[in-house]
């Protein structure tokens, strides 16, 4: 009799220690780490509401854990399997021990069933929390929250310890080595960006990596070991990726460009097709701009690009340009945007990408134009280049895009066979930059503000098709002129031809140097030539001074042609000169003015 009970005693306690063991076995399907606790509560309201057994747990190191369970080891596989392939889960979710988890925050007053993940100061805590069931639900149902007391709040995130890894080095070692090439890399380039590392970025974790790992735990209070666990690894990544929170970086894929590319989709938003182009505007970030460049041609077509890409306000002056034989990059930059070009022409197809971000904000930039240059991806098909609307064929546009225009434009006039230019020194005054005919960079080489004249010459040397014959002695009273100029500000590349008379030989405070023209003359029009009826060069138009002299609309002076000879002499130009012979047809004069006549642009 006492064999028997003393057997089924044994019996009664091999089967308690077996269910204990089973129970201890159960697990979690970990599904994300959070570095806040109000983090962590907002997205569990969201599994919660979609999920049930959800749970949130303290991590340590200031992270916090949401995670489905327990379950039996082979119920979590299969289910973790299923939320998988439904996409109801992360990727990376993963199965998790009891004994890897701290202190249980949420639902509020739910414990974990086995003590081991509870360290001695937590279960007062634990204890002073009155205990709400939990109601669990069939996959796929929403499982009843139940309503939390009213008492029990943050204390227990408050007193996680924030050295807290369940994780010992030997453990990280192993999760290490299940790491991806691509896994390895990103980590050397997170303690890159972090200031620890600065050796090649290859995924191998030699000596520099392991001193790098160690310098980041180190910074970040935690166990130096030189092995990230798990969860530093998450925080790690998540420092570095914080930087691009709320740019949505989102695989776009358009088919008619022919173009896959990963795009800050909270900072820009689709806006339109103006071929070459598929241009997504300022969306979260104003001055964000993002242009997907796509159209058919040859190498002909691909520099004709190159050319026009410099053209447009988004693609600054100031910054590196480099092309090849297949290809272009265009960068610029200046007070308030940044600009990134690259495009390819391969198989028949120029294929691209333009990225404008504000300027001030270069860590962020930089970290989005990586991630664009590794997921450029060339597809099938190309942008149809009949594909423009009429809001994109403005004559200040080219496929809807704002071409970068001179702050101011005037006139000037050839003086020597290598391109010489004579125009008003107003015309010149203040501009970061200068050019001749929208093209040619051009500098001041002599300046006389007396006389309010400027001689400029372009960096390249140019072949004009007609060079100015100045005519020193002034003809009668009363005589026809023209003055060639660009009255409309520029939208005409020819000059236009404006006639009067001479008026008087000298200016009206008795200027001898000034002539005196009864003619309509614009803005756009000072620094031109004023022609006699033979085509021979008078005198160069003077702006028409300060608005605080109001003077009538047809009157305009000159500084007169011996004046501009002198000018010229002085800064060794010789200067060709005329008598003033004879009379030529309208439509003669008009062709000698445009030959000689030259656009100058004053640039920002």
């Amino acid at each position: 009799m006492l064999r028997s009970i003393l057997k089924a005693g044994v019996l009664a306690l091999v089967l308690a220690q077996g269910a204990a063991a089973q129970e201890r076995a159960r697990v979690y399907i970990q599904i994300e780490a959070q570095p806040s606790l109000s983090e962590a509560e907002t997205s569990l309201r969201g599994y919660a509401s979609a999920l049930s057994d959800v749970n949130g747990f303290v991590l340590g190191g200031g992270w916090y854990g949401i995670a489905l369970g327990p379950y039996e080891p082979s119920e979590a596989a299969d289910l973790l399997r299923g939320l998988r392939q439904q996409g109801r889960v992360p990727g990376d979710s993963y199965l998790a021990g009891e004994s890897e988890y701290g202190r249980q925050f949420w639902p509020v007053g739910a414990g974990l069933g086995s003590s081991s993940g509870t360290s001695d100061t937590e279960a007062p805590v634990a204890q002073s929390v009155t205990q709400v069931p939990v109601t669990s639900a069939p996959l796929g149902e929403t499982a009843a929250l139940p309503e939390a007391p009213e008492a029990a709040e943050a204390p227990v995130a408050a007193e996680a310890d924030p050295l807290f890894d369940p994780e010992t080095p030997a453990e990280a070692r192993r999760s290490e080595a299940g790491l991806t090439g691509e896994d390895r890399r990103m980590l050397q380039v997170a303690l890159e960006w972090s200031g620890h590392y600065a050796a090649a970025i290859d995924g191998a974790f030699g000596q520099g990596t392991r001193a790098a790992m160690a310098d980041w735990q180190r910074e970040n209070g935690l166990e130096v070991t030189g092995v990230l666990t798990t969860r530093q690894r998450e925080r790690l990544l998540g420092q570095y990726n914080a930087v691009l929170e709320g740019m949505e970086m989102t695989p776009v894929r358009d088919d008619r460009a022919g173009i896959a590319i990963d795009l800050p989709m909270g900072a820009v938003a689709r806006d339109r097709v103006e071929s070459p182009f598929v241009i997504f505007g300022s969306g979260g970030v104003e001055g964000a701009q993002v242009l997907l460049i796509s159209e058919p041609g040859d190498r002909d077509t691909l520099w004709g690009l190159y050319e026009i890409m410099q053209t447009l306000e988004i693609v600054p002056l100031t910054g590196e340009r480099s092309r090849r034989n297949d290809g272009f990059v265009l960068t610029g930059a200046n007070s308030r945007i940044t600009s990134h070009t690259e495009v390819g022409l391969q198989d028949g197809q120029i294929k691209g990408w333009t990225l404008v971000w504000p300027a001030g904000d270069e860590e962020r930039r930089a970290r989005i134009l990586g991630r664009m240059q590794a997921s450029f991806e060339r597809l099938s098909g190309v942008l149809d280049p009949a594909q423009v609307s009429d809001d994109g064929q403005a004559l200040d546009l080219v496929s809807g895009l704002p071409v970068r225009r001179p702050r101011d434009v005037a006139a000037g006039f050839f003086v020597d066979g290598q391109g010489a230019v004579l125009t008003s020194a107003a015309a010149v005054a203040g501009c970061g930059r200068v050019t001749l005919d929208g093209g040619h960079v051009a500098r001041v080489v002599q300046q006389d503000d007396a006389l309010g004249v400027a001689l400029l010459r372009p960096d390249a040397a140019l072949a004009p098709r007609g060079v100015a014959r100045l005519r020193a002695s002034l003809p009668r009273l009363r005589s026809e002129v023209a003055v060639a100029g660009y009255p409309f500000g520029g939208v005409l590349s020819a000059p236009t031809l404006t006639f009067g008379a001479l008026a008087e030989t000298q200016g009206l405070g008795g200027e001898e140097r000034l002539a005196r023209l009864d003619l309509s003359a614009s803005a756009g029009d000072a620094g031109g030539p004023v022609l006699d009826a033979g085509g021979a060069v008078l005198g160069l138009l003077m702006p028409r001074g300060d608005a605080a002299r109001q003077l009538p609309e047809e009157v305009a002076f000159a500084t007169d042609a011996e004046a501009l000879l002198a000018f010229l002499r002085s800064a060794g130009i010789r200067g060709s000169e005329s008598a003033g012979e004879g009379v030529i047809a309208p439509e003669d004069l008009t062709d000698v003015a445009r030959a000689m006549t030259v656009m100058v642009g004053c640039w920002d």
